[in-house]
């Protein structure tokens, strides 16, 4: 699986930061990386509050997933 991991900050408290992610099951990293923007857009078209202070495709861990 791969994980569209980013940072997400509050525009009013660029401080006050949080990590968050989508998980995908039939992307290839590439595909992730070419997506990833516009699914931003729309994740902060959703929580305005928000800016996106960085991102990054990378395979889901088990680890980070059982968790």
């Amino acid at each position: 699986m791969i994980e569209l991991f980013f940072v997400a900050c509050l525009g009013s408290a660029p401080a006050q930061c949080e990590e968050r992610s989508l998980v995908y099951t039939d992307l290839t990293p590439m595909a992730c990386m070419m997506g990833a923007q516009p699914e931003l857009a729309k994740w902060v078209d959703t929580h305005p509050r928000y800016t996106i202070a960085r991102w990054q495709c990378r395979w889901l861990q088990t680890a980070d997933q059982d968790a």
